[in-house]
């Protein structure tokens, strides 16, 4: 098993997702997204699925603050689609059971919205791959209180870190842990050379004001 160093992983996180193109920076050009915002970053984190080093990185970076502050966890849930992989190897580290969970119950079938099994009363920790609003990983963490469950966390690989989000967990009483975030990713970036001086301020005011942003 590999080890890592919790305190480290911000770091070192943000340097593997601009390694292999997980994260792309154009703030002279920037990216639409479906919801038609403008932003300076696009972020694919199902990336780190196709290099073994790195999805081992992170599913033990993940396992790490696990086994740290949530040692009676009793089931490891992905969020459909992205968080499933990562919390199948995360569980397996842990040898813990596995579930995931869909976007809204299924049509048909036993209409189930969770997937695998999730007892009452157990304690779960929800593996997401990315957090933007908040939005969806909030509901899937409503989802899995709704089995009678306990939701320790919501753990990710990466957040940009809007203020909105934050403020979103705090209000639905969600412990959130991320692996990294957009300010270490800048601050690496611009170490690296990949943004300048001059690019910075304009990458802060994005995360600070998304909506403004190009405006």
């Amino acid at each position: 098993m590999s080890t890592v160093q919790v305190e480290s992983l911000p770091r070192e996180i943000a340097a593997k997702l601009l390694d292999i193109g997980a994260v792309a920076l154009r703030p002279e050009e920037p990216f639409t997204w479906t919801s038609g915002l403008k932003s300076p970053i696009y972020c694919d984190n199902r990336l780190t699925m196709s290099y073994p080093d790195i999805r081992d990185l992170v599913a033990e970076g993940f396992a790490a603050i696990i086994r740290e502050s949530y040692p009676d966890a009793e089931v490891i849930a992905g969020t459909a689609t992205a968080g499933i992989p990562h919390a199948a190897w995360v569980a397996h580290k842990l040898n813990l059971p596995m579930a995931y969970i869909r976007d809204k119950a299924k049509g048909h079938g036993k209409q189930n919205q969770i997937e695998g099994r999730i007892a009452a009363g157990q304690k779960v920790v929800v593996i997401e791959d990315l957090i933007s609003t908040g939005g969806s990983s909030i509901k899937a963490a409503q989802a899995v209180r709704e089995a009678g469950a306990e939701v320790q966390a919501v753990v990710a690989i990466f957040s940009y870190q809007f203020a909105s989000a934050e403020k979103a967990f705090e209000e639905a009483g969600v412990p959130l842990r991320t692996l990294s975030g957009y300010t270490t990713l800048i601050d690496v970036a611009a170490e690296r050379g990949i943004v300048q001086s001059g690019q910075l301020a304009s990458l802060q005011a994005w995360r600070e004001d998304p909506a403004g942003y190009g405006k």
